[in-house]
């Protein structure tokens, strides 16, 4: 299994991360980042992905780019006991369900709140914190009472979640009305084989 992303970036961290939960073995290449903050690919790489992003996944030639698809692809081929992607079709459509927060508020709120007021993207960090706000009372909304997004243990639905809100925490967005993200966020980083995100701008 061979992984083409950036240790920098966030949406190739989920992944690695849910490697490394699961010890898959696996290899990675890197994909270096251009002064345009275009991805520095060349038709090889294109041929693998046609949009020219990361991360892309190829197992034994079976190619898959996206990282929601590859967390799901990883998580039903390398989880039998089917923790991180429930059996069941309500525990497993409340998981897309928060990935597909992760997707919206949290990426194009916490996600471009950092990106803009850390490394120089355009956009307006006003509506970018706004919706970062949204995504974290969504979180806390869920997470007040329980532990985990879904169910009674982590799920691909954390790992979506929790690079952003992990990141920005104390900088871009204060955490301190948000306990239950607080608590969820140190129920991650206590799970066995975590490994933090490479954040050497941070």
């Amino acid at each position: 299994m061979k992984l083409y992303q950036r240790d920098t970036s966030l949406y190739s961290y989920k992944v690695r991360l849910l490697l490394a939960l699961l010890q898959v073995p696996h290899e990675t290449v890197a994909v270096k980042r251009l002064p345009d903050g275009r991805n520095d690919v060349d038709a090889a790489y294109l041929k693998l992905n046609p949009r020219g992003q990361i991360p892309t996944l190829d197992d034994d030639g079976f190619v898959l780019w996206g990282s929601t698809a590859i967390l799901t692809y990883i998580a039903l081929r390398h989880d039998p006991a089917r923790r991180w992607l429930p059996p069941d079709p309500q525990g497993a459509a409340e998981v897309g369900q928060w990935m597909e927060l992760a997707q919206n508020e949290v990426r194009t709120g916490l996600f471009l709140s950092r990106a803009i007021s850390r490394f120089g993207y355009s956009g307006g960090l006003e509506a970018a914190q706004a919706k970062g706000q949204i995504a974290l009372e969504l979180l806390e909304g869920r997470l007040r009472e329980r532990g985990w997004l879904v169910g009674e243990g982590p799920t691909l639905a954390d790992l979506a979640c929790f690079p952003e809100v992990a990141l920005t925490e104390g900088v871009e967005f204060s955490l301190a009305a948000f306990p239950g993200v607080r608590s969820w966020l140190q129920g991650i980083r206590g799970l066995d084989r975590f490994v933090p995100p490479d954040d050497p701008k941070a």
